[in-house]
């Protein structure tokens, strides 16, 4: 065989592989964005059903002022909120979202569940009358809302990403501001583990109780490396 024709068979080869690779790249790419399309529809059902959730909650507040409701009814229907607000977070880990987006997923998921806690807590301050409830429940509100915030930034953040995939430059997330925010998070999360497992004095009840303390904040840690831009 001609050394000519041997370099047009290789050179056909090598062109037939780059087309080839360029095809499956494509393919990828198309898969990616559907795939992103996807889940971003499902997890905006989410968090409507999230808002749905929260515009009756505070609804039915306004019935019980106006006398509209008697205090039980009004319980009674908090208790039937929180199980389906329970039955709502649990979607979130029923989602298959691409791994561009799983961080922002985190993110809106501990939004909802700090809102739940939130929601708890007025629930008691309803129910008791304890304004120290009242208190843990606002503080709560603005954990969810900076959750939210964050998530919701990394999820528009990423979905360019993905939109932009085949754009000759490399997608960088906008950092203006998250540093600060990340940080922020992280230490809220850390004085919630000194809330949950320091007695009064800050010190221990037990040895199992320092382990667990560890843990958490090693938690905390961990997202805040893990989230930082």
């Amino acid at each position: 065989m001609k050394k000519k024709k041997i370099q047009n068979i290789i050179i056909g080869i090598i062109a037939v592989l780059i087309i080839g690779g360029i095809a499956a790249y494509s393919y990828s790419i198309d898969q990616t964005k559907q795939k992103g399309l996807q889940f971003g529809i499902e997890l905006e059902q989410i968090q409507e059903d999230v808002k749905e959730l929260q515009t009756k909650f505070y609804s039915e507040k306004t019935k019980w002022e106006e006398g509209d409701i008697t205090k039980e009814e009004l319980l009674e229907f908090y208790q039937k909120h929180l199980q389906d607000f329970e039955e709502i977070i649990s979607k979130y880990d029923e989602l298959s979202p691409p791994e561009i987006f799983k961080g922002s997923v985190d993110l809106l998921k501990l939004s909802s569940q700090a809102q739940l806690v939130s929601d708890s807590e007025f629930i008691k301050w309803i129910e008791t009358g304890d304004e120290s409830a009242k208190i843990r429940s606002d503080t709560q509100i603005q954990e969810s809302l900076e959750y939210e915030m964050l998530g919701l930034v990394e999820f528009y953040s990423a979905k360019t990403g993905v939109k932009n995939y085949d754009e000759p430059e490399k997608f960088e997330a906008p950092q203006t501001g998250l540093t600060q925010k990340v940080i922020q998070i992280s230490e809220n999360m850390k004085n919630q583990c000194d809330e949950e497992f320091r007695n009064e004095l800050g010190e221990f009840d037990s040895e199992q109780t320092e382990i667990e303390w560890f843990n958490c904040t090693n938690e905390a840690k961990k997202w805040k490396i893990e989230h930082l831009p």
